[in-house]
């Protein structure tokens, strides 16, 4: 989009910032000064506008703005690494509602997308819309079987629509890139862009489905959390069927009181599952808002919970998983020089940093939350300051551990709203250890070697050659022309110890493999062949390991 294109959506904008007495950002991209003096015919104050707070006028701001905006204040309301605390409270109270758009409409994207008429899809189908929203909007229906099902459909028109917006927030972002004063901390451009991240991924409804397909085979049982079934002859980009269910919202505590459920337990339950779903699963539903967190009141003496709306849903890289498990391990035992040195050891920090600054600026935040009883200590806050602090520190913060920080937020809230007095630390606590315990044990290792062993065999013929050029380039060398002569003793004298050092790890590595191979592939003939080997292995990789 063109400059010129954008300049009436930047002056609505600036126009409404103003509305909401929202100055100090206006002031902050120079070009909208001038604004100010033509405040009048812009945009009159907002009644009521003088009495709010900054955060509640940004929130009523970007809920007038439009669907769009609703959603950068949502992604905004994460970074609390970035924005001021009573800004982000305000932020994650914004809503997306909107309007609903025509049944009849629905309908008839629902028929070009499956390519049938609605009567063969359903039996019924309601064209009064359940719930709407920026994106997409659902209807109840029901199979020819007599299930209950909803249908999920897209905005008509939605694509364009997030096209110009997103180019419209882009150019804003761009303005604040270069104007603000504090824009290396709240990096606009980096919002943005996780803005337009999470819209795209909700747009592709089957990309959804999959999500959804994901999260139910991972709670198979349905004890503790139930995600609704997919029905993929009836989904497309386009159009869900979900599985019906029925259940009240997370925060409607006297709904839940009524039933008769017992809160704490519940509560309780959910800490735990969000932990199986980030540390067992390494696949998260990052979206868990009370909206999208029901409570199942049929089930009395076992409280679940229910799991909706999967267009946002978060994993972290295998490493990134195991150093943040290790961080909040040495959280929970406040062995704060242990967070210092993971936090390098992962790359999150640089290796310059001292040690000993970083444990100090740890312990700094941590020690007067622990004066506190344990349940009234919020993770989530010790974990956001943590990330606050650990940005003076050059602290790399990657996007799906604000996702991660994101979820971690709403799980607390929602449990705190359940059992106010809910001690997240003694909870969360072992059920972290335990599935440490159970991720890095021996058998899962075996599991994982017998998985790779495929893997290894096809690569197994191009190891002698591998070996060959190893030890080529190892004994390789040229003499300087003026070199002293001990020096190249030295030089030779180490150039053999590394061929020994590399013949013997080579010779180690391929008995591991054949010990692996003689256990996986012949396990009749009894555990002495693969433990020979391995012994050899072992002693293969002590001869080749330096001594100095």
């Amino acid at each position: 989009m063109t400059p010129l294109k954008v300049v009436p959506g930047v002056l609505r904008v600036a126009s409404v910032l103003l509305a909401w007495r929202l100055d100090e950002l206006v002031d902050a991209a120079h070009l909208y000064r001038p604004l100010k003096l033509l405040r009048p015919l812009l945009a009159r104050t907002r009644p009521g506008a003088r009495e709010l707070s900054r955060g509640a006028r940004l929130r009523l701001a970007l809920t007038e703005l439009g669907p769009i905006f609703v959603k950068a204040g949502q992604v905004m309301s994460t970074r609390r690494d970035l924005i001021p605390a009573d800004i982000a409270d305000e932020l994650a109270q914004l809503q997306d509602q909107v309007p609903p758009f025509p049944g009849a409409e629905a309908r008839a994207i629902v028929e070009r997308e499956l390519k049938q008429p609605i009567g063969q899809l359903y039996a019924r189908f309601d064209e009064t819309a359940l719930a709407s929203a920026s994106i997409a909007q659902v209807h109840a229906a029901t199979l020819h079987d007599g299930r209950e099902v909803v249908v999920k459909v897209l905005r008509p028109g939605i694509e364009a629509q997030i096209a110009r917006d997103v180019a419209l927030m882009r150019s804003l972002g761009e303005l604040a890139q270069r104007w603000h004063p504090n824009a290396d901390k709240i990096r606009p451009l980096d919002v943005v862009a996780e803005v337009e991240k999470m819209l795209e991924n909700e747009l592709d409804l089957q990309r959804e489905g999959a999500s959804a397909s994901l999260l139910r085979r991972n709670f198979e049982s349905g004890v503790d959390l139930y995600v609704p079934a997919v029905h993929w002859e009836l989904t497309a980009p386009r159009v869900l069927t979900l599985e019906r269910v029925h259940g009240v919202s997370a925060d409607d505590v006297a709904a839940i009181d009524a039933a008769g459920i017992d809160r704490r337990a519940l509560a309780a339950k959910g800490v735990r599952v969000f932990y199986e779903q980030v540390f067992r699963d390494n696949f998260f539903h990052a979206d868990a808002h009370p909206g999208n967190i029901w409570v199942d009141l049929a089930r009395r003496g076992e409280p679940r919970f229910i799991a909706l709306d999967f267009g946002i849903m978060g994993s972290l890289p295998e490493a990134d998983q195991y150093w943040l498990a290790q961080n909040f391990i040495a959280l929970f035992e406040r062995d704060y020089a242990r967070i210092a040195q993971l936090h390098v050891a992962a790359g999150w920090m640089p290796a310059t940093v001292r040690l000993d600054e970083l444990e100090a600026a740890v312990r700094t935040v941590c020690e007067p939350y622990f004066t506190r009883p344990l349940s009234q200590i919020s993770l989530a806050e010790v974990v956001v300051k943590l990330f606050q602090t650990a940005r003076r520190f050059e602290l790399t913060l990657q996007p799906q551990l604000i996702l991660l920080q994101k979820t971690l937020l709403n799980i607390e809230g929602v449990g705190r709203m359940l059992d106010p007095e809910i001690d997240i630390w003694a909870v969360a606590h072992p059920v972290l250890k335990r599935i440490l315990r159970e991720r890095y044990s021996v058998r899962h290792t075996l599991r994982a070697v017998r998985q790779r062993l495929p893997e290894w065999l096809h690569a197994a013929p191009q190891v002698p050659e591998l070996v060959r050029d190893a030890l080529r380039q190892a004994a390789s060398g040229t003499r300087p022309a003026l070199a002293d002569p001990a020096e190249l003793a030295q030089r030779a004298a180490l150039a053999r110890r590394q061929q020994r050092a590399l013949a013997a790890g080579l010779l180690g590595a391929s008995l591991l493999v054949a010990a692996a191979l003689l256990w996986a592939l012949a396990p009749g003939q009894g555990p002495w062949p693969p433990a020979v080997a391995a012994c050899g292995g072992a002693l293969a990789f002590l001869l080749a390991w330096p001594r100095r």
